[in-house]
């Protein structure tokens, strides 16, 4: 791949309540694995995070969890998994994983989740970084998402340049090339 080497993974704590959730996340973990990468994500080993990271693990991949030491007892259920990076705040959370990726996956999740991939948009928005960024639709889970971010072009509130800082497909293996073939808007520049 493109120089990608380790995504950065924005989904849920949680595993939602239809199981195809789980399954595609499993299959998304499969994929990246099989594809050589490494993961760094939330630290947590619940829910679609805890899916994700346990397959890739398995899968002999190395795995680097940044939980906030507010989360430990929330989100580390049983076994750390891979490489835990303990640190004080969410902000720093944010800013580690954002700095340890080469690229940004989002599957289904809750308000954590969309903070987490929106501030990897801001940062390519602004300039500071020209990572891709990949939303997983699984089960049309982001369908009103992208239809909101194209209307919030056609409105004139993101810029047309930027819209492409946001991919998006419903098949893991189609989203990880459309990551690797990504090419970040004009003036924005890898963030190393």
């Amino acid at each position: 791949m493109n120089e990608i080497q380790r995504i950065g993974l924005f989904c849920g704590a949680q595993t939602g309540v239809q199981p195809s959730y789980g399954q595609a996340a499993q299959a998304f973990a499969a994929e990246l694995a099989g594809r050589g990468l490494d993961l760094v994500y939330g630290g947590g080993s619940v829910g679609l995070m805890g899916v994700v990271a346990r397959t890739v693990r398995d899968a002999g991949r190395h795995v680097i969890g940044v939980i906030p030491r507010a989360l430990t007892t929330r989100e580390l259920s049983g076994d750390v998994i891979g490489e835990l990076v303990v640190v004080d705040t969410m902000a720093e959370r944010k800013e580690r994983i954002l700095t340890l990726a080469d690229a940004f996956v989002t599957l289904p999740g809750g308000f954590g989740t969309m903070d987490e991939m929106f501030e990897a948009i801001t940062w390519g928005q602004l300039g500071i970084q020209g990572k891709a960024i990949g939303l997983l639709n699984i089960n049309g889970y982001f369908d009103h998402l992208v239809q909101w971010v194209d209307h919030a072009v056609d409105e004139g509130f993101i810029r047309k340049h930027h819209r492409p800082l946001l991919v998006s497909s419903s098949d893991p293996a189609e989203l990880l090339e459309m990551i690797a073939g990504h090419t970040p808007p004009a003036g924005i520049t890898r963030w190393e």
